[in-house]
């Protein structure tokens, strides 16, 4: 049984998380179970919570944010890194992605967002650029990475809230170490399986023949119907009780890879493509109305990104060596679902709308009728 005062089990803010909860997840998690174990990298949020009762488009009820995410934090922020995406389903939007799958590479930050403020966190990534960094960073991160899903069940999505200072704001932010997850950052308004979703993440150390990787998966987690929702092979949504929301739910997925494993852009993509079974793993799949688009980097090869015209090296792992990889990133993204809805509450939104949190106590009860709750 993980230790109920550790990073495995709460986020900093003392909120449970699924293995706080005893679901059995498989695989070996890193120091703080979330993206930040792969050295380097760095999280940011601003959360955007105001206002209550009936919608009034403009002045809320606000239920939104931002997440920001530094593949080499900021002191190595103007080292590219390798990387691949994938879009198991297209309705949705990540910019920067085409460039990505021409060159490899990724240059600066990551920023998510809700559906109508993807627009302006790309711009604000720039802007931050310039104002932090200068213009010769600006004109190599020219094609900056952001990406959204939609919250307006929640939010006032119409009133525009996020601001260019928000997004610096969670760009600031952005360290490593535990995370909090749940209801903060870009996932403040989502909904994942008809239960209040959000902002999750997780990790595994992999073995190599001796030599340790980290895999780390971060989630923009708003898709999925009750029925569909398992938790550790057992499907836990057919059972829950209560009244499924009558509008869309078909959502979408935003899930970023980061790993210090030495890989090449193609074989990056393939990490990235195993999102969309990290996700089946909790009865997702893929609706037409979904967005569910994946992105994977590696922080291996810094060297390979020197400016000199000449040759350069970059190491990889041959590809018959990544299975471990892939299963990593499938059980690391299905436990950052999971941990949206554990480390949760139930949350209010506009016109008076209720999204609840998932029941800690019906799930533990459920898991151990099916002798699925970790010892």
């Amino acid at each position: 049984m993980t230790d109920p005062r550790s990073a495995l089990a709460r986020t900093p803010a003392g909120k449970l998380r699924g293995r706080g909860l005893g679901i059995p997840f498989d695989g070996v998690p890193g120091e703080n179970n979330a993206i930040t174990d792969v050295a380097g990298v760095a999280v940011g949020y601003t959360t955007l919570i105001d206002g209550d009762g009936a919608l009034e488009i403009g002045r809320g009820p606000v239920r939104t944010g931002v997440t920001a995410i530094l593949p080499r934090g900021r002191v190595e922020l103007a080292t590219p890194v390798f990387a691949g995406s994938h879009s198991l389903n297209g309705n949705g939007e990540m910019t920067g992605q085409l460039w990505i799958e021409e060159a490899g590479r990724m240059d600066g930050p990551i920023v998510l967002t809700n559906t109508f403020s993807c627009g302006l966190a790309r711009d604000a990534i720039l802007r931050w650029l310039v104002e932090r960094y200068g213009s010769d960073l600006t004109a190599q991160c020219g094609l900056p990475v952001a990406a959204e899903t939609f919250d307006g069940y929640l939010n006032d999505i119409n009133g525009f809230h996020v601001t260019t200072a928000d997004v610096f704001a969670a760009l600031d932010a952005a360290r490593g170490g535990a995370l909090e997850e749940g209801s903060v950052g870009g996932g403040t308004g989502m909904i994942c399986y008809d239960f209040k979703g959000g902002s999750g993440t997780a990790s595994r150390a992999v073995d190599l023949d001796g030599c340790t990787c980290v895999v780390g998966v971060f989630v923009q987690a708003n898709f999925g119907d009750r029925h569909q929702l398992t938790i550790a092979g057992v499907p836990v949504g057919r059972h829950l009780e209560g009244a499924a929301r009558g509008d869309r739910k078909d959502g979408s997925i935003i899930a970023i890879v980061a790993t210090d494993a030495p890989l090449l852009p193609h074989q990056l993509r393939r990490l990235a493509q195993r999102c969309g079974l990290g996700i089946a793993r909790s009865g997702a799949i893929a609706a037409h109305g979904s967005g569910d688009i994946f992105l994977a980097f590696s922080t291996a090869n810094a060297a390979a990104f020197t400016t000199s015209s000449l040759p350069r090296a970059a190491e990889f792992l041959p590809n018959e060596r990544l299975d471990p990889l892939f299963e990593a990133v499938v059980q690391a993204t299905d436990e950052a679902v999971i941990d949206t809805l554990i480390a949760n509450e139930t949350m209010i939104g506009r016109d008076g709308h209720v999204v609840p949190a998932l029941p800690h106590g019906e799930v533990r009860r459920l898991l151990a009728g099916h002798g699925r709750l970790a010892e």
